[in-house]
């Protein structure tokens, strides 16, 4: 049998996990064989704190919207998400800073780390860096490029972001799933034998950050720390 995989994603009252910062928002979808299945979970939380007004434009998520949903808060959630994910492999954007929340989340409550929990990580920013070295790789840069639509995504979800999530998983990793045999030969031979037509033009159309894009890669930015170049370069130049 395949290893479960979850494409997992979460909202947050802000960027750092050890300063005080909670999480509002888990959903994970269950993905067997790079098919979705009916098992998914999705819970929003209410961080026993305030929302600060930067992150509720992000998510939309404020405490009054969280008391409308009767948001739980995590300590009575934790167990089901632990349980739900552990021993799967979990998809994530950006994974450093999902995992980090949910460790943070788990060691208040007194369970194991999502890796004691037996996870394997893959981190799709990863991947798509690899992929598409020097290009923008936000999840909706993402989208974009691979032609995902997200005309549903107006605010940042974590139930949304699942779902494009997995498309886009799905899509940068499609080639290397028909190199290990997981695609039928009709569809090969089909895939083969399709024409490649590829536009050119004279120059290259330059297509500039939006507002929301920048606002993502400055909080993305924001939680490398200490560790991200760009900004040391900024500060010696």
């Amino acid at each position: 049998m395949s290893r479960r995989q979850i494409i997992l994603d979460t909202e947050t009252t802000g960027l750092y996990p050890d300063s005080g910062d909670r999480l509002v928002e888990f959903a994970g979808l269950e993905m067997i064989n790079r098919q979705m299945t009916e098992r998914n979970l999705h819970r929003y939380v209410h961080p026993e704190r305030d929302m600060p007004e930067e992150a509720a434009r992000v998510h939309g998520l404020t405490i009054e919207v969280l008391e409308e949903k009767n948001a739980p808060p995590f300590a009575a959630v934790g167990s089901e998400i632990a349980e739900f994910i552990r021993g799967a492999e979990l998809i994530i954007h950006n994974a450093r800073f999902d995992v980090g929340f949910l460790n943070m989340e788990f060691a208040r409550m007194g369970l194991p780390s999502v890796e004691e929990l037996g996870c394997e990580i893959t981190d799709t920013l990863a991947i798509a860096k690899e992929m598409y070295p020097g290009q923008k790789n936000s999840l909706d840069a993402l989208c974009t490029r691979l032609g995902v639509d997200r005309s549903k995504r107006v605010l940042h979800g974590a139930l949304i972001d699942c779902e494009l999530l997995g498309e886009v998983y799905l899509a940068m990793t499609r080639q290397q799933f028909d190199l290990m045999g997981g695609a039928s030969e009709e569809n090969q031979s089909a895939a083969a034998a399709a024409p490649v037509s590829v536009a050119r033009t004279g120059r290259l159309k330059v297509i500039r950050a939006n507002e929301t894009e920048n606002a993502e890669h400055e909080q993305y930015l924001d939680s490398l720390g200490e560790a991200c170049l760009w900004r040391r370069g900024e500060t010696q130049a």
